[in-house]
């Protein structure tokens, strides 16, 4: 299996971090969008990050398509998303608010390349806005979970997805969000980081 894209995207990182978690074997070749626009292009013409191509030849995108592919092939007891139901609508809504902190990020990262008198600041601010209530809301899961994890002592996709969310977000705007104002998701993100998986999945 290959997983193809940097690792600086968050959506690549979730994947690569979730195949360790799986302990599936997986190849990972770090093409840019950009750089190696080409050389991106011959294993997927759309060009999109992650690109997933699996044992069989099948090219995937999208990191959330990809992971349920690869929850089906990850043995039970590795497997990141809870079985009872409730803890899995749970899991959903967790997973859906970081993709969106995600998504919003990149609009903002986006935004600000713009030159300074071609951006639009009633769209910054409520991309802005919207990042924020996506971390709020994260925050208050994380703190009232009172846990190790978000569902108990084991790694599960909803804090890989949040851990993942949050560094990318201080990664590349550093200077619009203070760790001071989500200490919850600033410890969780922490502990994260510091395990196996998220090593081997680091970037500059």
């Amino acid at each position: 299996m290959r997983l193809i894209g940097m690792l600086d995207s968050p959506y690549v990182r979730r994947v690569a971090i979730s195949l360790r978690a799986y302990g599936l074997p997986f190849i990972h070749e770090p093409l840019s969008v950009f750089r190696d626009f080409d050389a991106f292009s011959g294993i997927n013409p759309v060009v999109k990050v992650p690109t997933f191509v699996t044992d069989e030849g099948v090219t995937l995108l999208d990191s959330t398509l990809i992971l349920d592919y690869l929850e089906r092939l990850a043995p039970a007891e590795r497997r990141l998303t809870p079985e009872r139901p409730e803890h899995f609508s749970r899991a959903q809504r967790i997973i859906g608010l970081a993709l969106a902190a995600n998504e919003k990020s990149v609009q903002l990262v986006y935004e600000f390349n713009r030159p300074q008198d071609k951006r639009h600041d009633d769209w910054i601010a409520r991309v802005d806005g919207q990042l924020r209530a996506a971390y709020r809301l994260l925050e208050k899961e994380i703190a009232e979970a009172g846990e190790s994890f978000l569902f108990g002592a084991r790694l599960l996709q909803a804090d890989i997805t949040t851990a993942v969310a949050w560094r990318f977000s201080r990664f590349a705007l550093a200077d619009r969000l203070d760790s001071a104002d989500f200490p919850a998701l600033t410890e969780f993100s922490a502990r994260a980081e510091a395990l196996p998986e998220f090593i081997a999945a680091d970037f500059d």
